[in-house]
């Protein structure tokens, strides 16, 4: 068995289109990088605001591993009987208690090496969740009692709460991997400790847009400032994401990657 564990982790999937880039593109860049899991934020799949039972599942008929979400993933309101049991399908862990689903799962490769994910939702612009650092913390205390391998999307509008996170959970998790803004950024690093790091891992969707959405509409409502509803937008698809090297032994990042491919 290999000492390291590959993931690839999908940026914000943003409606069908989004959903085709996975289909066209996803077979290739996992045989490409012989990845071991696929983790991939889809609480944008479903016409660009939440996730639906049936496109969860298609997900996961697509060799994702695990869903993450964020704000939005109460849009679609089906989601929420079907969250209930689905490990596979995470909602922020700092939502209260009683909020139905699981903010963390574990997970196990083929190579029979456990990985543990943890999604969180900011709240700088967000709304006011539990605190996701203490939240975090607490995790993780948990996680580790079965594996050192910890990948947490942390989904969140502002750089300075991503950047903060990261450097809280250095050493502590293997990657911090920042959602939310649909923009992939250049900063992807090892931390001193050994967590890897990115700000954002971009947007899986049309790149001819404004962060997915048909850029005509968001045009008007910034002109005019009148109400108008966002559509999808369908041209020049991409798969944004970042493939991370984990020694499975230790938990240490040994590298980040962003990977953007057009189809």
């Amino acid at each position: 068995m290999s000492d390291l564990v590959r993931i690839f982790f999908i940026g914000d999937i943003v409606g069908n289109p989004g959903r085709i880039a996975v289909r066209e593109l996803l077979p290739d860049i996992m045989q490409r990088y012989a990845v071991d899991i696929v983790i991939a934020n889809g609480e944008n799949a479903a016409g660009g605001f939440g996730i639906t039972p049936a496109i969860a599942e298609e997900l996961i008929g697509l060799k994702i591993d695990v869903i993450t979400s964020g704000n939005h993933i109460w849009d679609k309101k089906e989601i929420i009987d079907y969250i209930k049991d689905k490990k596979w399908l995470l909602r922020p862990a700092n939502y209260p208690e009683e909020t139905p689903g699981f903010g963390w799962s574990i997970i196990t490769t083929n190579s029979n090496i456990k990985i543990g994910i943890i999604n969180l939702c900011g709240r700088v612009f967000m709304d006011n969740l539990d605190c996701p650092f203490r939240a975090a913390r607490e995790i993780i205390k948990e996680i580790e009692q079965e594996t050192p391998v910890i990948v947490l999307d942390m989904h969140a509008e502002t750089t300075s709460e991503k950047a903060a996170m990261g450097w809280f959970l250095d050493g502590s998790i293997s990657a911090v991997i920042g959602t939310h803004t649909h923009v992939q950024t250049a900063d992807e690093r090892i931390l001193p400790r050994g967590t890897a790091f990115i700000t954002d891992a971009g947007m899986t969707g049309s790149i001819n847009s404004v962060i997915g959405m048909q850029k005509e509409i968001v045009l008007e409502r910034f002109l005019t400032q009148m109400p108008r509803k966002f559509e999808v937008a369908t041209k020049d698809m991409v798969l944004q994401g970042v493939l991370v090297s984990i020694a499975s032994k230790s938990g240490k990042a040994e590298a980040i990657e962003r990977v953007n491919v057009a189809l």
